[in-house]
């Protein structure tokens, strides 16, 4: 009897050790949650009260630098840099008012993490920056609004419903079809510049809003709008080798003007973040509409993204085309996006695994302590390591408050993937 009593008891040790062997580690995964709590929480608090949003951390830049990233030829087309921050503001936070194409990022961020945690302190300042950007509904200016207002009030008609909410979103979805010139058949992206109507890949993730408003409404007019950019876009924003260029300008007549990449190295070049928003935009189009146009080239655009990034990480240098070196920028927030986009892909696709565990290995990377912030650094914001233009000498190597967005997106789309709830974490 004591020998088989030994015998059960040495099985189950076994067995058990298995099975635990088998339980996969998530910690990485909590801590990433907690820190994005704890540090939106205090940014939320710090800028209470101002009536601005946290956009990035203030950076200087070195003109030799810039010319080591970005080569002579573009060097020398570069007509302007920004203005250096002062003595007293590099390394404090950079704040935004609500006209800002940021702006929608830090209220949508506390509802991503008041949503996977539950958090009531979470839900009371999601909804306390929501509220500043009630005005944006007027707003005309820019095709960012989709950015804007479906990263802020898209999250309260999920979260916390109500009438005002609903309308709120119509009467941006209303403004941003108002930007398309059915001649051209794209949404006008800046109303700045010497383009006679600049078209940039950005907007692919402004479509939403639009899809968005055809359900709140029953008007299939915006439906068509989103897929007649989509289709304009696919046709001239994309090179043989499914790269695209940043900037597509149109003559009236809906020829090309130019085709160029504002943000990037040079304007043949694969600025990092621009095919990020390509391979996101499209797999959402397939979502929404079901055509198989969208998703094979969604899938077409994930191959390159996984062909073109040699870094070890996943986590891209700023444009693929820049030097690659220990002082390159990577782009924290190019991934972040594209780990977003490829969780989706991944479900759309039999040999989908692939695109899953790139967008895994990206996650893991930003999770790490390379990217993430400790608690209680970084001015309050989640990631580091992110690049805005790096052309124009804005924000480099820096946080930023998109960033920080997609990641927590990110981590949604993962948990739902993997069957993963925060309270079991």
């Amino acid at each position: 009897m004591n020998r088989i009593c030994k015998y059960f008891a040495v099985a189950f040790a076994v067995l058990t050790a298995v099975a635990c062997a088998q339980k996969e580690d998530y910690s990485w995964l909590k801590n990433g949650i907690d820190t994005a709590q704890t540090q939106l929480l205090a940014t939320a608090e710090k800028v209470h009260g101002t009536g601005l949003m946290p956009r990035a951390i203030w950076v200087g830049y070195d003109l030799d630098f810039l010319a080591s990233q970005l080569g002579p030829v573009a060097y020398d087309k570069v007509d302007y840099f920004r203005k250096q921050p002062s003595a007293d503001q590099l390394g404090t936070l950079r704040l935004c008012d609500i006209y800002d194409w940021t702006s929608g990022f830090f209220p949508g961020s506390l509802w991503y993490v008041y949503e996977m945690t539950g958090n009531q302190e979470c839900f009371d300042r999601a909804v306390e920056y929501t509220n500043l950007m009630y005005p944006i509904r007027e707003y005309t200016s820019t095709h960012d609004l989709g950015f804007m207002m479906n990263c802020s009030y898209g999250h309260a008609l999920r979260l916390a419903p109500a009438d005002s909410v609903k309308a709120a979103l119509i009467q941006t979805a209303d403004n941003l079809a108002g930007r398309f010139n059915p001649q051209i058949g794209a949404i006008r992206s800046w109303d700045f510049g010497d383009w006679n109507y600049p078209v940039i890949i950005d907007n692919m993730m402004n479509l939403e809003l639009l899809f968005s408003a055809e359900r709140l409404t029953g008007d299939h007019r915006y439906r068509e709008i989103a897929i007649r950019h989509a289709n304009t876009t696919l046709k001239n924003h994309f090179r043989p080798d499914c790269t695209s260029w940043h900037v597509v300008s149109y003559n009236n007549d809906g020829t090309v003007e130019c085709r160029q990449t504002f943000q990037g190295r040079s304007d043949d070049s694969a600025w990092a973040r621009g095919q990020a928003w390509g391979v996101y935009g499209y797999t959402e189009c397939f979502r929404e509409t079901s055509d198989t146009t969208y998703l094979e080239f969604a899938q077409k655009i994930a191959d390159m993204i996984m062909s073109r990034v040699t870094t070890s990480d996943a986590i891209p240098y700023w444009d693929y085309d820049a030097p690659q070196s220990d002082q390159t920028p990577r782009d924290a927030s190019a991934a972040a996006v594209t780990a977003c986009a490829l969780f989706e892909l991944s479900t759309y696709l039999p040999d989908g695994q692939k695109y899953f565990d790139y967008a895994e290995k990206i996650l893991k990377s930003l999770s790490s302590e390379d990217y993430l912030a400790a608690p209680g650094t970084n001015e309050g914001f989640v990631l580091k390591h992110s690049v805005g233009s790096l052309a124009h000498g804005s924000e480099i190597d820096t946080p930023l408050n998109y960033a920080d967005y997609y990641y927590l997106e990110a981590i949604k789309r993962y948990m739902a993937l993997k069957g993963i709830e925060y309270k079991n974490l």
